[in-house]
């Protein structure tokens, strides 16, 4: 092979090199940017199962509290409701939680209770309520 033919080869390789990134960049660009709508898409789609996902979570989850707390105030319904019976009526229930309230604050927060007997033997806050003759 001569010199000539050998920078011929040459520059028809380069020549060929050339035309062929000059076609199949604009395409790789394209296929590029299609791929990347792809991805982005899928990454929307992703993203709006998870938000569809937590709002279920938080929908099922504020069931289940409201479920609990119905079945809470039941039970302190149920439980007044012996209290109550078993003491006599509501009125010496709210008596004896009055006082149960006293007993349990008795000395916290500097606080002292003072029970001063009267005539009636209730507490000074509830002398009111008696019926007068």
């Amino acid at each position: 092979m001569t010199p000539l033919g050998s920078w011929l080869t040459l520059f028809g390789v380069v020549i060929v090199l050339v035309a062929g990134a000059l076609v199949g960049l604009p395409t790789y660009n394209v296929y590029s940017k299609q791929m990347a709508g792809r991805a982005a898409y899928e990454q929307a789609v992703q993203d709006r199962r998870i938000r569809v996902l937590e709002a279920q979570a938080a929908l099922d989850s504020a069931r289940l509290t409201a479920q609990a707390e119905v079945e809470r105030a039941r039970g302190t319904n149920e439980a007044n409701r012996i209290m109550s019976d078993s003491l006599g009526g509501p009125d010496n229930y709210l008596r004896w939680a009055y006082i149960h309230m006293l007993e349990e604050t008795a000395g916290k927060e500097g606080r002292q209770t003072i029970y001063i007997p009267t005539e009636a033997g209730m507490p000074v806050l509830e002398a009111g309520r008696a019926v007068p003759r």
